[in-house]
């Protein structure tokens, strides 16, 4: 009993991580339709925020409490390449699932890359690319005649500033020897360390409760009041909402739906960075971090309900617990009655053959509930 009640609090702090990682998704996928599959790599970008904090912040006052500064900078950092993302790709895929679903796993594939292999005279290049294109695009676009001109002006700012960029980047390069050296993290692994009032465990009999899983499932908490409030007690909550059920008609009445969209985007991968800074006090932080949340947190929030945070809140519990349970083989010495009961849950008692069980559970129960344990419903259901 005692195996099995540690198994249920382990599976507790598991479905907390997926839910603080389906949370961003909910809102992005729930609300506007969009599959973004660089949601992981946007968790990724989040834990790494919190190791360059914690450098930052190593040898100063602020050492014990560097965590609550780097759930601010996670925030800020991914919610603005959210908006980023938005902006220059997302977009312009609005109603077409696939293609933006291809588009975002391409995100996806480029900021892992990144991560483990961007040189500072590359990041050079495209910072000087991005700085000419964008800034040029958006001073042309004030001209009275900016129409007539689009075309011809986007070909040219694309050539004029590929090529500047290039020049640029090469002479830094061959000056400053910035070829060999990286600006990010390569491919190796890098460790977060708790602050010191995180280490340890609260006792409960002959079991201690981790204090980071403690802290994660407070944070999940926290976060889910947070969501829950801002959309429904606040003016932007409800535009979000109305742009969600009618875009045609909230635009009639004057909402900005396209600062609607970004806005939303921005909350999501906002979101997401949270999620990494929990990520990152469970352990090693890589490139290939977002990856190992990205399926569980889609099964969370197509398990509870598109859009619904009650269902993901329930779906994130019930996978996390169920998967953990079966893992751990908490179930095991309790069917040691059955001879083929204990040896079927021996098969599955490590972390992938888990995974397979809930997969194989989760597709059982979506033949009988194919909208999720929450369903939409109302007029846009039919629609």
């Amino acid at each position: 009993m005692t195996q099995l009640l540690e198994s249920i609090f382990g599976g507790l702090s598991v479905g907390s991580v997926l839910l603080l990682a389906a949370l961003g998704l909910a809102i992005v996928f729930g609300l506007m339709g969009v599959i973004n599959l660089a949601h992981g790599e946007f968790m990724m970008i989040g834990a790494y925020t919190t190791f360059v904090v914690q450098n930052i912040f190593k040898k100063t006052p602020l050492a014990e409490g560097y965590i609550f500064i780097a759930l601010i900078a996670a925030f800020i950092v991914t919610a603005l390449l959210g908006i980023l993302l938005e902006r220059t790709v997302v977009r312009y895929l609005y109603g077409r699932p696939l293609e933006t679903l291809l588009a975002t796993w391409g995100v996806s594939l480029i900021l892992q890359q990144f991560v483990r292999s961007v040189s500072w005279q590359l990041m050079a290049g495209i910072l000087v690319f991005s700085g000419l294109f964008f800034g040029g695009l958006w001073y042309l676009s004030k001209r009275s005649n900016w129409q007539q001109i689009r075309s011809l002006a986007i070909a040219v700012l694309l050539l004029l500033s590929t090529l500047i960029a290039f020049v640029f980047s090469a002479i830094l390069g061959q000056t400053f020897k910035l070829a060999v050296t990286k600006p990010w993290f390569g491919t190796q692994g890098v460790d977060v360390t708790a602050p010191r009032w995180l280490r340890g465990g609260l006792p409960m009999g002959d079991y201690q409760l981790p204090y980071t899983r403690l802290f994660i499932i407070i944070l999940t908490a926290l976060c889910v009041l947070g969501v829950y409030w801002f959309l429904n007690k606040t003016a932007w909550g409800l535009r979000i909402r109305a742009v969600t059920q009618n875009r045609n008609m909230s635009a009639c009445l004057g909402i900005p739906t396209q600062t609607v969209d970004a806005l939303t985007f921005a909350i999501g991968s906002g979101l997401a960075g949270v999620a990494g800074v929990a990520v990152s006090l469970l352990g090693s932080v890589s490139s290939n971090t977002g990856q190992a949340y990205i399926v569980d947190a889609f099964m969370v929030v197509v398990v509870g309900g598109v859009g619904k945070l009650v269902g993901s809140i329930v779906a994130a519990g019930a996978i996390g617990t169920t998967s953990y349970i079966i893992g751990s083989n908490a179930l095991g010495p309790l069917v040691s009655f059955s001879p083929f009961l204990k040896s079927f849950f021996e098969f599955f008692a490590t972390a992938s053959m888990a995974k397979v069980m809930v997969f194989a559970l989760i597709i059982i129960f979506l033949q009988f509930k194919p909208a999720g344990l929450f369903p939409q419903k109302g007029r846009t259901v039919d629609a």
